[in-house]
Order: structure tokens, then sequence, then C-alpha cells
């Protein structure tokens, strides 16, 4: 496969990057820096602005499939606005580019608990991600209402961060995974070995997934 990954340098972004070649698909790394995230034969670097949707089209036109590993502001503003901007500007140079196939690094905190609530809503959430979280859960909503394109959101548990790639891991839908004493997590490679199978296999289209142990 041909496949252009935006946010290529962030933490999962790189992974998913990584195991993408190490299956022998010809990867774009899409930044605003064009930075490498990886020195692959299989991998060429490619400075562009997910904000600019003829900067998307150029780089996309002729993939297979397009990733998206781009994340909300960080600054401490509310990224919901800005963060709905950036993915409909990104959409759209997915259309202009000619691509139907794009999968995107989505949020955990949408996802429902036992109780049916959201993680966000429950109780101990962490303030400080709230504003990310309901940003990922406005494009969830906004992807719902995308009939043109082949999209699948892929969650993460509760809890990701690098580690080991084991290969053992469980896939679901809109529920919260979690182990025998409730806790949600997942190594940021193991989700990108779990996003790259969804890649090649095309098993929830237009649908969240969500990975975990």
């Amino acid at each position: 496969m041909n496949i252009v990954v935006f946010g290529a340098t962030g933490m999962i972004g790189r992974r998913i990057a990584a195991e993408a070649v190490r299956r022998g698909h010809h990867v774009v790394a899409a930044s605003r820096s064009g930075a490498a995230p990886l020195d692959h034969a299989l991998l060429t670097a490619a400075a562009a602005d997910a904000n600019a949707p003829e900067q998307v089209a150029d780089v996309v036109r002729g993939a297979d499939a397009v990733v998206s590993a781009l994340v909300p502001p960080r600054d401490g503003s509310d990224p919901r606005k800005p963060f709905a901007a950036l993915n409909e500007a990104f959409l759209e140079g997915v259309r202009r580019g000619g691509v139907r196939r794009v999968a995107l690094v989505g949020g955990a905190g949408s996802l429902r608990t036992d109780g049916g609530a959201r993680l966000m809503d429950a109780p101990g959430f962490p303030a400080e991600y709230q504003g990310e979280a309901l940003a990922h859960a406005d494009l969830l909503d906004a992807l719902a209402e995308v009939a043109d394109l082949e999209w699948t959101s892929v969650s993460p548990a509760a809890m990701i961060a690098p580690g080991e790639r084991t290969g053992v891991f469980r896939t679901g839908g809109d529920q919260l995974i979690t182990d025998a004493d409730g806790n949600s997590a997942i190594s940021a490679e193991d989700f990108a070995l779990a996003f790259v199978d969804e890649l090649e296999q095309a098993a929830h289209p237009r649908a969240r997934m969500s990975v975990a142990y």
C-alpha cells in the first residue's frame, strides 16, 4: 500500500509509520516541519500543513490510504474549535487529492464505560484532559456525517504510552476495554500494530474501533 501519515513526528504517528514500513508499505511521513520520523528506504518525508487543503491534496494524491495522527492544541486554550477547523481542512484536502480511505487516531474519552456513561464524564477523569477529550468527541460526531469517505476512527485505551510491541491485544467498538482489574491500557507500539491491521483489512468502515489489552 501507499500510505500518507499526517502527524508522523508525534508519539503515535511515528509508530504507525514505523509499523507500516516494517510490513513493506510505502509511507509518506507528512508534518509541518518535513522531518523524517525514522530512516527507512520505504519512507519519504514531506512538509505539509494539515490546515491547508491544497497542501494536503498535493501530498496525498495517488495514496491508497491517509492516516491522521493529528492532535488538538495543547497550549492551555480551548482546543475544540481549532481542532474542528483543522480536521475540516484536512478532510477537504483528502477529498481534493482523490483519496477515499482515511484512518484517524481518535480519543478514549468518548468511549462508554460499563455504566453507559462516557469515560470523560466519569468521576475522576483528569480535568487537564477534558478539552482534548471533548475535541476528539466532536470529531467523531462530525465523522458520523461524512458519507463520501471510507473513514475509521481508532481509539486507544484510557492509558497509552511507549512500551513493547507484543502483538497481543483486544479490539472493540464504542465500549472502553478493560482488564479484570478495571484497567484500560495499551502500548503505543501495539496500538500502531492494530492501526495498521485496520488499514490493511478495512474491517471498520465508517465506524469507530478501540484497542486495549
